[in-house]
């Protein structure tokens, strides 16, 4: 898959010299963007009456997260696009990025070493086919170009990307640099969405938009490994699917609703909780989910994700589930998720740019995964040893500070979780961050 992206990619460049639209007052052919994020978070003491391999530290010190990441865009002709993203992330999370399913910072990876890395985050090409003659203007932005693109299309992305590009978007609750930090309220928790370690993956997404109402879906790549950085390369017994429908409702001139509503499929080379228990008691051994791994298993699940538009600010909610029958694969352990929050910005205060958020959640997992938990078992984020289950309810409030004059947003976050990684016996836990973003 790598070859023909780069393949393609030599392509398009090749053709568009040819056929390359010419700059205009209201059209530009190149789009650049930076973002700089630090992320200094902390958790202060809390009691727990057993401790195990991943769990949230009782005591510890702050832990920095850093991410940088360059979006470059270049039209190469009439409704074709691509854009290529380097990207430099470092630091790490609270207890290694353990000991809480819905964690704490979404600028946190799982990679062992602390030390800044360089990598490829995104390089795919966009093709769109317009339906019909009508156009909207697009302002530019990250991974967008400045143009008078089609109202009505039909897309193809092909390329190294992450899912949630282009699925389960949400004005008010989507982006961990610069709305609710939390992994939980960033994206549908129970959704196991592919990617490898940083997030990202290989594949197709196909979108057809109209002005009310879209549909769009996608085949990628999973990870070899649970948690793994190596994306598997046997496409007939490893992949992920994504279907979302969305729909868009006007209330009146200044207030909308948007629903959207996705079903997923992934296949991989996981291990099953219940045969890990059976084998863990046969062997008067603690289950051990990994050593069950076959290319036969699968994970299916559905999100309903709503936000509700209006002056000034917008509430949403969201809702995913998963059979939860097979291990975690790529996202974090959650087989059922609810959220919902509101985010209005300083507008009444005269700082429109300022905003300010607040949110609850409630993570659960499947009777087999609780199971599996309960009898010592552990999965790649949590697993305590022992279980007392309960749902692990999470609270987020930050406030966003605009520095205009240096493009610059400084965020104190606090997080209050009680019950993490599902444990009656441990926390509560108080979070505190301060959040410095940078973009232009």
């Amino acid at each position: 898959m790598k070859k023909c992206l780069l393949l393609t990619i030599l392509f398009a460049s090749a053709q568009a010299k040819a056929q390359l639209i010419k700059d205009t007052g209201m059209q530009k052919n190149w789009s650049l963007h930076l973002q700089a994020t630090v992320i200094p978070q902390y958790h202060f003491n809390f009691t727990a009456k057993y401790t195990g391999d991943n769990s949230l530290q009782t005591a510890e010190a702050t832990k920095v997260s850093v991410t940088n990441t360059y979006f470059i865009g270049r039209r190469l002709w009439r409704n074709a696009a691509i854009y290529f993203n380097p990207e430099i992330a470092g630091g790490e999370g609270l207890s290694k990025a353990t000991g809480i399913a819905g964690f704490p910072n979404g600028e946190t990876f799982r990679i062992g070493s602390a030390t800044p890395k360089l990598y490829v985050a995104r390089a795919y090409i966009e093709q769109k086919f317009a339906i019909g003659n009508n156009t909207t203007f697009v302002e530019d932005d990250q991974n967008q170009l400045r143009e008078y693109a089609p109202a009505s299309y039909f897309s193809i992305r092909a390329g190294k990307f992450s899912l949630a590009d282009f699925f389960d978007d949400n004005t008010y609750s989507h982006d961990p640099r610069t709305d609710f930090m939390n992994w939980s309220l960033m994206s549908a928790g129970a959704w196991d969405y592919p990617a490898n370690t940083r997030g990202y993956t290989n594949g197709l997404v196909f979108e057809l938009k109209q002005p009310f109402w879209a549909l769009r879906t996608g085949m990628v790549q999973v990870p070899e490994f649970s948690n793994g950085q190596q994306l598997d390369t046997k496409i007939s017994g490893a992949f992920g699917t994504v279907l979302e429908v969305e729909r868009k409702f006007t209330v009146n001139p200044q207030q909308n609703i948007v629903v959207k509503l996705g079903g997923f499929y992934n296949k991989s080379r996981m291990g099953n909780y219940n045969e890990a228990i059976q084998d863990g008691l046969a062997q008067m051994m603690p289950p051990d989910v990994t050593a069950t791994r076959k290319y036969s298993r699968d994970k299916t699940g559905f999100y309903i994700n709503a936000e509700h538009n209006f002056k000034n600010g917008g509430s949403f909610l969201r809702y995913s589930w998963n059979d939860g029958n097979n291990e975690t694969w790529a996202f974090t352990e959650i087989d059922r998720s609810f959220s919902a929050g509101i985010s209005f910005n300083g507008a009444a205060w005269k700082r429109p740019a300022d905003k300010w958020g607040l949110a609850y959640v409630g993570n659960g997992i499947s009777a087999p995964h609780r199971n599996y938990l309960a009898n010592k078992g552990y999965g790649f984020i949590i697993g305590d040893g022992n279980l007392n289950y309960g749902i692990e309810n999470i609270i987020e409030l930050f406030y966003s500070y605009h520095l205009s004059k240096l493009h610059l947003f400084i965020s104190p976050d606090y997080q209050f979780v009680v019950h993490p990684a599902y444990n009656k016996d441990r926390g509560p836990v108080n979070i505190v961050a301060l959040r410095m973003h940078f973009e232009i």
